[in-house]
């Protein structure tokens, strides 16, 4: 199914809504954006201008206006939903589809005539009075929206145990990375990897819930190892600072990139990935390790196990010495890694793709706004965890 076939199956007008993003939500709603607009669909993204600056969803076939959502819940939301109601009322709208919590707060909030569908891409980690105004936010959100999409299994549990009627799983697809630019070899040049050096790699934002210092602790122990691997991470983000201040007191052999956009390169070089967060649904990283043949290890928490299955080696959250034991014991048995690397290749291809992901979502809003729309073909709906 093709991504213009499968998004022709619904022609109506819908708003997608986004709050602050650098990383996975920017590039999933891009990605839906792109599916729609190609199959016809009216594909209006609201959201921060510095996200239309990152992503430029109007390069890709959609309309933008500026939503100004923060990061956090703060007096500014009442000025982001009198932005979103004007937004509203400049264009028909059939359905809004705000991804993420935050987004999702600001479209129940304005309540539009429309529809309102929430993906869950996050699970609330924060205590203190920012982890209690999350959940409260989870609970308005959960019992205000007419359909909870969840990323993973325990996200839609998550959303019908507080009140969401209508809770369904819809795995987010990461978009499917370039061909590499550069060899392996001029990749690890860049890093000055000797050729039986181990190059590992972990992508992502640097923000408390990766747990980069759990990878850092790690390395640190790793210099005596002959050859010492190199470690390097690509991504920006508030925990540079602290990162880089934990590498220099313990001399561990990480360097961090900063934002890239080859990561098709960085995996070609490297020799393992290693995903170490708190809690992640279905991580963009770790699916773009698996579908390079790179060797994972990974946390197994959240969706992650439901979605590398055998194909990477499970840790548990925040144990250094379990990172360690896993990364060694890989280091040192390359048939084990090849394995590793086969069987992410084959649990790649079966997961949803892109396309599927927007038939899916078309016809999920075929299903809410069926006048005009068409009728939503039998096989595009998205996943049920069952009407609740």
């Amino acid at each position: 199914m093709t991504e213009t076939t499968s998004a022709s199956r619904w022609h109506g007008s819908v708003v997608l809504l986004l709050a602050s993003s650098t990383g996975g939500v920017g590039q999933h709603v891009r990605s839906v954006a792109r599916g729609l607009a190609a199959g016809g669909a009216s594909v209006l993204v609201c959201g921060p201008a510095a996200t239309e600056e990152q992503f430029d969803f109007t390069g890709v076939g959609a309309r933008f206006a500026a939503v100004e959502i923060p990061a956090s819940p703060t007096p500014a939301d009442a000025r982001a939903v009198t932005a979103l109601r004007r937004a509203l009322a400049a264009t028909p709208v059939d359905v809004v589809h705000a991804h993420g919590l935050r987004a999702g707060l600001v479209a129940v909030l304005a309540r539009p005539a429309a529809p309102v569908v929430v993906t869950w891409h996050n699970a609330v980690l924060a205590g203190g009075l920012r982890g209690r105004v999350s959940r409260l936010v989870e609970r308005v959100v959960a019992r205000s929206a007419r359909v909870a999409l969840g990323a993973s299994a325990d996200l839609v549990d998550r959303a019908a145990a507080l009140g969401a009627t209508d809770a369904r799983l819809a795995p987010v697809a990461a978009p499917t990375l370039p061909a590499p630019r550069r060899r392996r070899a001029a990749v690890r040049a860049e890093f000055t990897v000797a050729a039986d050096q181990p190059l590992i790699l972990s992508v992502g934002r640097l923000h408390p819930q990766k747990r980069y210092d759990i990878l850092v602790d790690a390395a640190a122990r790793w210099r005596t190892r002959r050859p010492a691997p190199v470690v390097v991470i690509a991504g920006s983000g508030p925990a540079y600072l602290p990162l880089a201040a934990r590498i220099s007191a313990t001399r561990a052999p990480v360097t961090l990139l900063g934002h890239r956009t080859d990561v098709a390169d960085l995996l070609a070089g490297a020799d393992l990935a290693v995903v170490t967060s708190d809690w992640e649904a279905r991580q963009l990283f770790a699916q773009e390790a698996l579908r390079a043949g790179v060797p994972l290890v990974a946390t197994d928490t959240g969706g992650l196990p439901e979605l590398v299955g055998d194909a990477a080696l499970l840790v548990p959250p925040g144990d250094v010495d379990a990172v360690d034991a896993a990364v060694r014991g890989l280091l040192d048995d390359a048939e084990r890694r090849a394995e590793l690397g086969r069987r992410g290749v084959r649990r790649a291809a079966a997961w949803p793709t892109e396309a599927d992901t927007v038939a899916a979502l078309a016809g999920l809003y075929a299903e809410l706004a069926p006048v005009g729309a068409g009728p939503a073909a039998p096989d595009s709906g998205a996943e049920s965890a069952g009407q609740r």
